[in-house]
């Protein structure tokens, strides 16, 4: 575990086809020797580095610290290699602990029974030399493991976010095939959007992605207002160093838009679910919704913007019809910064020039190419 100013290595996990956007995030945010690598980016720094990840980071899911990396065969070569860790480094028989765990492609193919092994291996050590173990708390422990097999390579790691980062409070109600936070934040940084220029979503559903825009606009870190991170129950939890990096983030988050956030869509429930997200993200007296059909659309008044339809809540009439007609009365400049997202399986970006009166822009999630009428 880190010490005052010494380095070590981390992890931030995050969706497939982010992974580039997390890397962004992270060399930013000022983290050492940033590289990208499948599910995640791995980065190096210190205790400020780990806490600035865990509050700053918009596509990641969580924040993991290995502590041991070894091949194994079986349950119990896997039970051996965690003792050889010193536990007392990392918590104390008053802690609660927790193993969250997963496994492919191994000779290991329980991912629950390998978590129990973990488990049994740090509270044997413990009960071995004071008679006393940690208890389990699945629920909110002090200390979470995070344990990853793949192809026989074990990677045990401290868990340093707790909760899925892409949990920022402001949901509490999930509506039907919602877009997850992360998700739609790595979208608006893939689409390069430029927070001074408008952004529009015609298909906003709960409103994830105007909220996530928002806060981007605002510099507002998504986990401001976070009631609990995991490292906060390691025992070298610096809680001053902490408590100034969120006061920091605090006082430099903006008040004001700088342009133009909208969402729209045909659902009045929907639309109600984005007023009410937005006010619990503190932002409802910022964004705009309407109730409207997506072929009602008209783009906000001032400079060219970037729009991103989400992929929930499709009205009736984009399932029918594969393509939606921009109609003629739309402003060309006011589209000409158009981005299209469609969500298949890398994610692929699909960016829109518009040069002429409209574009028909494929809506259906397998279509990865934009058409202009003839």
């Amino acid at each position: 575990m880190a010490r005052g100013p010494s380095l070590s290595r981390f992890f931030a996990t995050c969706a497939r086809g982010l992974e580039s956007a997390l890397a962004g995030e992270l060399r930013q945010l000022g983290a050492g020797d940033v590289q990208p690598g499948r599910g995640g980016a791995s980065f190096s720094g210190d205790l400020a580095a780990l806490y600035s990840a865990n509050l700053w980071l918009r596509t990641a899911v969580r924040v993991l610290m290995p502590i041991l990396e070894v091949t194994v065969a079986s349950p119990d070569e896997l039970y051996q290699a965690v003792q050889t860790i010193d536990w007392s480094r990392y918590l104390t028989p008053e802690h609660t602990l927790a193993v969250d765990s997963n496994v492919r492609d191994s000779r290991i193919t329980h991912s629950k029974y390998a978590a129990l092994r973990v488990k049994d291996a740090i509270c044997d050590q413990f009960v071995t030399h004071c008679g006393r173990r940690p208890s389990v708390d699945t629920e909110t422990p002090m200390v979470g493991l995070n344990l990853h097999i793949d192809r026989d390579r074990a990677t045990l790691s401290l868990d340093g976010s707790g909760e899925s980062l892409h949990k920022r409070g402001y949901r509490p109600i999930q509506t039907k095939a919602p877009l997850n936070e992360a998700l739609a934040a790595g979208l608006i940084l893939l689409s390069g959007w430029d927070p001074a220029t408008p952004f529009v979503d015609p298909l906003c559903g709960s409103g994830t992605l105007p909220i996530e825009a928002a806060w981007i606009a605002l510099r507002r870190p998504p986990g401001l207002t976070r009631k609990r991170f995991g490292f906060q129950g390691w025992l070298d939890f610096d809680v001053q160093l902490w408590t100034a990096l969120r006061d920091e983030a605090r006082r430099n988050a903006g008040k004001l838009l700088p342009a133009p956030i909208t969402g729209s869509d045909l659902r009045r429930d929907a639309v109600e679910f984005a007023r009410t997200n937005a006010r619990a993200a503190g932002v409802g007296h910022l964004l705009h919704f309407d109730r409207l059909d997506v072929s009602e659309f008209q783009p906000p008044p001032g400079p060219p913007g970037t729009l991103i339809p989400g992929p929930a809540n499709r009205p009736t009439r984009c399932r029918a019809h594969p393509f939606v007609q921009w109609p003629d009365s739309v402003p060309v400049p006011a589209l000409c910064n158009l981005a299209y997202f469609c969500f298949a399986a890398e994610f692929a970006t699909i960016p829109l020039a518009v040069r002429s009166e409209f574009w028909r822009i494929p809506l259906q999630r397998s279509s990865q190419e934009a058409h202009r009428p003839r």
